[in-house]
Order: C-alpha cells, then structure tokens, then sequence
C-alpha cells in the first residue's frame, strides 16, 4: 500500500521538472520566424547588404553590360567606366540590384519586359534572382515578373522579358573582375618544376650568397 503514494509523488515531481524545463525552453529560445520577418522587413538596409563590384560579360556579344543612364546595352568593353558595374547583394537569398558605378542608375524591367536605366532601384523591377548554370554562366531572372530574364541580342541591345528563356544564350553571362584586378582564383595556380627550373633556383640562391 505504501508504495502506491509514493510512486504518486515520484510521478508529479517528474511532471512538475518537465513543465519547468518547458517554460524555461520557450522564454530562451528565440521565435525564429518572428526573427526572420522582422529582419527581412526592410530589404534596403545597409547592415543587410553585401556589395560586390564587377563586370558582366555578355556570351551573345562578347562584350560587357554597360548602364549609360536610361539606356542600357552589352556593347561595353573590358575597363570602360560605364561597364563597372556595383551589385547589391541581400544576405537572404541571391536577389541583387545592379547599379552602374559611373551612371549611379540601376537596371530595372518595366511590365513591359523592356530593359531600362533608373536612379531609384528600391523598387521590385529592380531586383533580379541570380541562376547559376551548368555551363558555368550565370542567367538573372527577374524578382516580379517571373520567367522573364536580363538579356541583349547579337547588337547588344535589350531583349524583351517575355521573349527570353533560361536557354537562350542571350541571357548568359559571366561574372568578370574588373580590368587590372586578378580574380582571387587565379593567384592559386600550380607551377611545374622540373630539372631546369630547379637549376635556374640553384642559381640565383648562389649569386645572392656571393
């Protein structure tokens, strides 16, 4: 008889540690959902942003993207001012707003699915969704009117949204560091050594003895 009370008593503490190992556990543990949408609120803030200067090379016209105000084209070359290119990169997810360095305007898509230049890039229009290909190009779809990609034709003028697929080559592009900047992959290259360049080693640790 005695053991049924105390079997009781055993199972009310059990209970009594797990309610309070709860309470602590929800007033600890941060409402991550909440975190996120309060932190996603404001897409424009700086603490936000990561910022990456580059070119785009266009496949279809061998050359760059340029943003000369409220005309944009892929005519630009490796170097020119108009081709440096400013990408606003938010920390969630791989959306970007392109802006030229020189121009200080952005490149937007209308409903229309034209390509045009604007000095305010906040808007939805502005911002594309990066897509990375199998062939190592990179494609940008617009962020409002899905399907709808970033392309020129072989003169290097805008393509229409609604004309474009992720198969065209005109809506390839490749990531390019400025001209005069090595692209940090490039400075982890592998030099061969062989009998003649251990020789020409030997060599110069010598003159500099003597």
């Amino acid at each position: 008889m005695s053991l049924v009370p105390s079997r009781f008593i055993y199972l009310c503490l059990h209970l009594l540690v797990l309610y309070f190992q709860l309470q602590e556990s929800q007033q600890s543990s941060p409402d991550f959902k909440f975190y996120i949408e309060n932190h996603t609120r404001n897409p424009d803030d700086l603490s936000r942003k990561q910022v990456r200067i580059y070119q785009l090379y266009s496949r279809t016209t061998g050359k760059h993207v340029q943003i000369l105000g409220k005309k944009v084209n892929a005519n630009g070359d490796d170097g020119g001012k108009y081709a440096l290119l400013v990408v606003e990169t938010e920390t969630f997810g791989s959306h970007i707003r392109i802006k030229g360095k020189e121009s200080e305007y952005y490149i937007c898509m209308n409903d229309k699915g034209k390509i045009v230049g604007r000095p305010d890039g906040r808007k939805q229009e502005c911002v594309f969704i990066e897509e990375f290909l199998e062939n190592n190009y990179t494609a940008l779809v617009s962020a409002k009117y899905k399907g709808w990609y970033l392309g020129f034709n072989r003169k290097g003028r805008p393509k229409k949204g609604s004309r474009t697929t992720q198969r065209q080559q005109e809506v390839h592009f490749m990531k390019r560091p400025p001209k005069g900047r090595v692209n940090p992959l490039e400075e982890f290259r592998f030099t061969t050594v062989n009998k003649r360049t251990r020789r020409a080693r030997r060599l110069k640790a010598k003159n500099k003895r003597n």
